[in-house]
């Protein structure tokens, strides 16, 4: 995936640096070419020295062919600027903005942006929205370490036992509905068609848990 990321302060270097360990193809954007100092030694990203609105800026860093768009620079006006840019103008199929004041959230909502706030979570929730983004808290707890996840479950998953879905320390089920109804299931309790299920999951662990739900029999 393509990430382009507008501003290099505490949370966009922290960002850049843990997408671009994960393989994927980071570019980094900011006014000041000593904001890359921020980044670890051996980035694998790029960084692009500009403003994070600047068409001339976004094309060199290759926003024409990105796949997601995040805006963490210290001011609201720019980051909503900026993302407004990548969404209307260059189709970027996902766009985030970091914004402090609840007008500036309120904009964004309207301009169909989601937004997230305070650094240590922006970096959770924002890497969690671009990879996991079909998983959707009900709940986060601390800075968003631990979340409260439902997912309906696949049918492949019919008959299993739910304790099989979950990890020590990592992922636990909590709660299922089913038929309208809901229940604290027991250990033996078996996955059946049309449950919505539960989850309590550690952040980091977001990846095994859509592994389980997204697995196809047989695979």
């Amino acid at each position: 995936m393509r990430v382009i990321i507008v501003g290099c302060g505490r949370a966009g270097s922290q960002l850049a640096a843990r997408l671009a360990t994960e393989g994927h193809d980071v570019r980094i954007v900011d006014r000041s070419a000593r904001a890359r100092r921020l980044l670890p030694a051996g980035f694998q990203g790029r960084f692009h020295e500009g403003s994070g609105f600047s068409r001339t800026v976004l094309e060199a860093a290759g926003i024409e062919h990105a796949d997601a768009f995040v805006a963490v620079t210290s001011g609201d006006n720019s980051n909503i600027v900026s993302a407004r840019t990548a969404k209307d103008t260059y189709r970027v199929p996902m766009v985030l903005a970091h914004v402090y004041a609840p007008r500036s959230a309120g904009i964004c909502r309207e301009l169909g942006i989601p937004t997230v706030a305070s650094v240590r979570w922006t970096v959770h929730q924002i890497h969690r929205m671009l990879l996991h983004r079909h998983l959707t808290p009900e709940l986060a707890f601390g800075n968003g370490e631990t979340l409260l996840i439902r997912s309906r479950l696949p049918g492949y998953l019919t008959g299993r036992r739910l304790a099989e879905l979950e990890v020590d320390g990592e992922i636990r089920v909590i709660e299922v509905t089913r038929a309208g109804r809901s229940h604290i299931p027991a250990h033996h309790t078996p996955a059946e068609p049309g449950d919505l299920v539960t989850f309590a999951v550690a952040a980091t662990s977001l990846g095994r848990l859509r592994g389980f739900l997204d697995k196809e029999l047989g695979t």
